[in-house]
């Protein structure tokens, strides 16, 4: 075997090794000396140069790439996440003729489509989506992503909560939750506006919480201001907005009034 391939299986079994023993923090550092290793084979993106080893070169890269991706989902570092998911998205489409498909893609794949419905980028899920071909779209990892974008355009949050319970993987967890805190943060930032306070097991409720300590801790940790007390949840009061500035509605016809004669005389 090449040296170059070598050294760099060598070092990613020692990557995989500490993958599993949850040694996060030297599976970084081996992350890192793995990426300066790859640039030396021509074979992988963009050149994608034919050399002896090229197959045996694109599936380890690719095979990396992947780990890289789902290792920053167990770090919880979502910049992390997108550009590993870029560095190894030209292997799912640039590379699909020369490398049998990889049996991770469509998780990788849905877990990049739960990081964008997470961060609110839904013109760029959809644009995902479009990219992918109707078998993919019927693999049960992007299908769990697209049925979460529906209910949670839908307002159907309930669903979304209990989908988490359906994930088709641990990994989509992280992402899930997050989604969870999104949602109770878009609730509680309109319940704050609608109500001057809601009795705990109404806002239990609003909230999607199972146990009064669920929302006390919820409260607690998110939104100081509020108050409970005597069974209820008292919400900050929200500022009145500024009165509008009278328009000046006479002197703005005037004006057009004028500019329309001096067009007149114009033509």
């Amino acid at each position: 075997m090449d040296p170059q391939l070598t050294e760099v299986s060598q070092q990613f079994e020692r990557f995989k090794a500490a993958f599993v023993r949850k040694d996060y923090s030297s599976c970084s550092d081996l992350l890192s000396k793995l990426k300066v290793l790859l640039t030396k084979f021509s074979s992988l993106p963009p050149l994608f140069e034919s050399t002896p080893n090229a197959a045996q070169e694109l599936t380890i890269a690719r095979d990396i790439y992947e780990h890289a991706v789902v290792l920053s989902v167990k770090t919880e570092d979502q910049d992390a996440f997108e550009r590993d998911f870029f560095q190894l998205k030209p292997y799912y489409v640039d590379a699909r003729n020369r490398l049998p498909q990889s049996p991770q893609e469509h998780l990788i794949l849905g877990l990049n489509l739960l990081r964008l419905l997470v961060q609110n980028r839904i013109a760029e899920f959809h644009t995902e989506l479009e990219l992918l071909s109707s078998a993919t779209l019927e693999n049960p990892c992007i299908k769990h992503a697209v049925e979460l974008e529906q209910s949670f355009m839908e307002g159907a949050y309930n669903r979304v909560l209990s989908a988490r319970q359906t994930a088709p993987d641990a990994t989509y967890v992280y992402f899930m939750d997050l989604l969870a805190k999104t949602i109770r943060d878009e609730i509680a930032g309109c319940s704050e506006k609608a109500y001057d306070y809601v009795s705990i097991s109404d806002a239990k409720q609003m909230l999607l919480f199972s146990s009064d300590q669920e929302l006390l801790t919820y409260v607690k940790e998110e939104h100081s201001e509020w108050e409970v007390k005597d069974g209820l949840v008292v919400f900050q009061k929200v500022k009145e907005t500024a009165p509008c500035k009278e328009i000046p509605s006479l002197q703005l016809i005037n004006q057009t009034l004028s500019y329309a004669r001096e067009l007149e005389r114009i033509v």
